[in-house]
């Protein structure tokens, strides 16, 4: 039987950075284990990366407006602490996020969406389309309407993840690459029948919550459900740079006839384009997903036409029935932190901050009762 003082169920970005968050606050690296048969290999993995509280926002969320702001404004910080431990890349870019419509019902909506913004006190404002194509000339000149989100900015989930586990492992953490199947008071099952026993257990691998048993009375409390997101990823060619320069050089999420969809341009010279958001039984990337956002992400950057096709991808985002994540502490020795949905990377550094702080025994300085994690057996 292995001992620790922290296990963290789960190597997804909640499990690294809750793990880094232990490390930052004077835990014995050695005292921490991850366990994780594949680190970094589901939603995660994925995941656009957009750090997006403002154009993030949809109506009837209300309860999410403040943590997705709290977590933004925990980012930098986070970044700088990791930044001053390692130097390898986050794939991060400080340059703001624009939103278009694509036509005139399209520029309704994006400018209700402002009115929303503004009226929960965000910043955002619309910019005229010449401004708008000033800042990228990439955009389609038959575009409907522009709003600038000056705040909202990105990160690379792989590259960040990546980040976080090279100095994991460097400061001393050890990793287990085995699922977790059953928690029994202190004691963690794994799939090799083999036990460890832990102080404190951190419940973190997004849907594979739900598989682990033994913790709770009774049915699952744990309402997660796979929503599934279409992902593609392409290559701007060299001698296009040399050319024409890149097609774009800041996130632009846009609706086309209602549509969502995002284009962002990382550090590495790809673009990732998403995503759909469906609930069926297609594991793989969805054909209609993929045309339909190949057709829309090039109606708004004509130019993306020229880049070459890396892959198309999908993810499950672990959804709850009111899209807020359960984050809490169940009971003495167990903490729950999962079902982040569509916000995972956003609300990682407020996730693994509080998470981190509620297994240490501190208070968050937070209000989260609306992610009790038991909510949904009351």
């Amino acid at each position: 039987m292995d001992n620790t003082e922290h296990a963290i169920i789960g190597a997804g970005i909640i499990g690294l950075t809750t793990a880094f968050e232990l490390v930052n606050a004077g835990v014995d690296p050695r005292q921490i284990l991850v366990v994780d048969p594949q680190p970094i290999s589901g939603a995660t993995f994925v995941a656009g990366g957009m750090l997006a509280p403002v154009a993030e926002v949809q109506y009837q969320q209300e309860p999410l407006y403040p943590l997705m702001l709290a977590s933004a404004e925990m980012f930098p910080d986070l970044l700088a602490r990791l930044g001053a431990k390692t130097t390898a890349p986050t794939g991060h870019r400080s340059e703001s996020t624009l939103v278009v419509g694509a036509d005139r019902a399209d520029g309704v909506h994006i400018r209700e969406l402002l009115a929303l913004q503004q009226k929960h006190g965000m910043d955002a404002h619309a910019l005229p389309l010449r401004q708008a194509r000033k800042l990228e000339p990439g955009l389609s000149p038959q575009l409907a309407a522009a709003v600038e989100i000056p705040g909202d900015h990105q990160i690379n989930p792989r590259m960040f993840s990546a980040c976080l586990l090279e100095y994991l492992q460097h400061a001393g953490v050890r990793f287990m690459s085995i699922a977790a199947t059953r928690i029994d008071g202190q004691n963690v099952q794994l799939a090799d029948a083999r036990v460890l026993t832990a102080d404190m257990i951190y419940l973190c691998n997004g849907l594979g919550a739900k598989e682990v048993d033994g913790w709770f009375e009774g049915a699952n409390p744990l309402a997660l459900r796979p929503v599934y997101g279409d992902m593609l990823r392409l290559r701007v060619p060299e001698e296009l740079v040399h050319t024409s320069g890149e097609p774009l050089t800041r996130v632009v999420r846009a609706f086309v006839e209602d549509r969502p969809v995002y284009v962002i341009p990382r550090t590495d010279g790809t673009i990732a384009v998403g995503a759909t958001s469906r609930e069926d039984n297609r594991k793989g990337p969805a054909v209609d997903g993929v045309h339909t956002l190949l057709r829309d992400a090039i109606r708004v950057v004509p130019g993306l036409e020229e880049c070459e096709f890396i892959e198309a991808i999908v993810g499950a985002r672990p959804g709850t029935p009111d899209d807020l994540p359960y984050l809490g502490k169940v009971r003495d020795g167990l903490v729950v932190s999962t079902g982040y949905f569509r916000h995972g990377i956003l609300l990682s550094a407020f996730g693994a901050k509080v998470g981190a702080q509620l297994g240490l025994g501190t208070s968050p300085g937070l209000d989260i009762s609306a992610c009790d994690p038991l909510r949904h057996t009351r």
